[in-house]
């Protein structure tokens, strides 16, 4: 399953120097005291929640701060022990590179580098030169091989500092998923869809994601023995069914149908330890269940179990970036390049037969059924749109945002959206490595997308719209 929970390892570092018994001026370790004081409760009274714990160096000695190089063991031995999957470097005065450079080297987690802006100017002293320190660490950290997230030199209640951190927590949350993706694949690509090949080998050399095939025979085998056998508790979900969704005149059989395949899938998820999977869908699950299985989809997104259709691995990888950017709390849409606005020059039809949550309906929609398949409009505003692909070895991430707009009503699950330049985007669709197969995710996610990138080896970014 995916994993929304960060343990951050929070390194306050500061300047080291020789200083009998303290120094008096520049540098001067109280004011580095207070700026790490100052943080710490900072974050521990806006940011820690159930999914965000931080993790101080308290420990180390009376000042809270790593300063000595002969320390930096015993602070990367203590993040180790505590099992942090992001560290978070803060700069209390000018700091001292060497330190900051070798603890983050060592954990190799994702890692944000900031302090605070510079305040103390008294009797025409400086006393801190946070910004001044910055400039050395970030040299020192890509000089042994760290990548880092940044924000800007600010005070820590700037916006930049909120949405600076807000962005870190989602792009480690990215990271860490990424690495340790498991996908399941229930099976085979559709036979005419060559434009969603993959090569599971290349994927789980350079990134370690995991593609776990199913065979569709024994999927369909479990599917009718839930079908046949547990016909109670699906009629009790019938019920709760039409309570969302105006099924209109949808035999009842075949709804059952794709509620025992909503139970499929929360079965299989819970089995193979994933909420990532990737399926055909009209062709051997259609023929097999004789109903698309769209409907199920659908509801299995607002379980968190998000599904991808068509056969497309490379969809539910962007899925599974755009989830753990929100840290679960949006749900991805799988909204095609389907045709241009029949009137606006820039807008395009991002739809699909009915795949969405129904939690992401346009207020005032009530989703209703064609033909067993769910049909609404998704709420207007924002979204981020990606796509991940690769082409001759090379990875790409599709990345940016967009509004929707007004647009002629039509069946299935769709949006309409406004792009600044839409036949520039259609070329580079088309002559790049990219399908019309998409993403989208309610809110801005467009840097985080940028620098998931940065922060992971071996795949580029692409922005939407240059």
């Amino acid at each position: 399953m995916l994993n929304y929970k960060l343990k951050i390892g929070v390194l306050t570092i500061r300047r080291m120097i020789k200083e009998p018994p303290k120094r008096i001026g520049i540098f001067q370790s109280d004011y580095a005291i207070e700026n790490k004081d100052m943080t710490l409760k900072y974050l521990r009274e806006n940011y820690e929640d159930e999914n965000t714990e931080f993790v101080d160096i308290e420990f180390l000695n009376e000042e809270g701060l790593l300063r000595r190089p002969e320390d930096c063991a015993r602070v990367i031995e203590h993040f180790e022990s505590e099992r942090i999957n992001a560290l978070f470097i803060v700069n209390c005065n000018f700091g001292e590179e060497r330190v900051a450079a070798e603890v983050a080297r060592a954990l190799s987690v994702p890692t944000l580098l900031w302090g605070p802006r510079d305040r103390r100017f008294e009797n025409g002293k400086r006393y801190t030169d946070t910004q001044c320190g910055l400039f050395a660490m970030s040299k020192a950290l890509k000089r042994n091989g760290v990548r880092f997230s940044y924000i800007e030199n600010c005070d820590i209640t700037a916006s930049a500092f909120d949405e600076g951190l807000r962005r870190f927590f989602g792009v480690a949350c990215m990271v860490n998923n990424f690495k340790r993706l498991k996908i399941l694949s229930v099976g085979t690509r559709i036979r005419p869809f060559k434009s969603v090949m993959y090569n599971e080998l290349e994927l789980c050399e350079r990134f370690g994601i995991d593609v776990i095939s199913v065979n569709l025979l024994e999927a369909m085998n479990e599917l009718t023995g839930i079908y046949e056998n547990e016909r109670e508790m699906l009629q009790k979900e019938l019920v709760s069914l039409k309570k969302n969704f105006d099924v209109g005149e949808t035999d009842e059989d075949k709804l059952l149908r794709l509620l025992a395949t909503v139970t499929l899938f929360e079965r299989m998820a819970k089995t193979y330890g994933t909420n990532i999977i990737g399926t055909e869908c009209w062709s051997g699950i259609g023929l097999g269940l004789g109903v698309f299985p769209c409907l199920a989809m659908s509801l299995a997104a607002e379980k968190g179990i998000f599904v991808t259709c068509e056969g497309d691995l490379f969809m539910s990888i962007t899925n599974a970036l755009l989830l753990s950017a929100t840290r679960g709390r949006g749900k991805p849409l799988q909204g095609e390049f389907t045709t241009r606005h029949p009137e606006n020059d820039n807008a395009e039809l991002l739809w699909h037969c009915g795949p969405f949550p129904t939690s992401c309906a346009a207020e005032g929609e009530k989703p209703h059924l064609i033909d067993a398949k769910p049909a609404f409009r998704v709420r207007d505003g924002e979204y981020t749109l990606a796509r991940f692909q690769a082409e001759k070895g090379k990875y790409y991430l599709l990345g940016g945002k967009f509004h929707t707009c007004e647009g002629p009503e039509t069946t299935g699950t769709y949006l309409w959206a406004q792009f600044k330049d839409l036949p520039k985007l259609e070329r580079k669709i088309i002559e790049g490595p990219y399908i019309h197969h998409v993403s989208e995710i309610y809110g801005n996610y467009a840097e985080y997308l940028k620098d998931f990138c940065r922060l992971v080896d071996g795949v580029e970014f692409d922005p939407l719209e240059d």
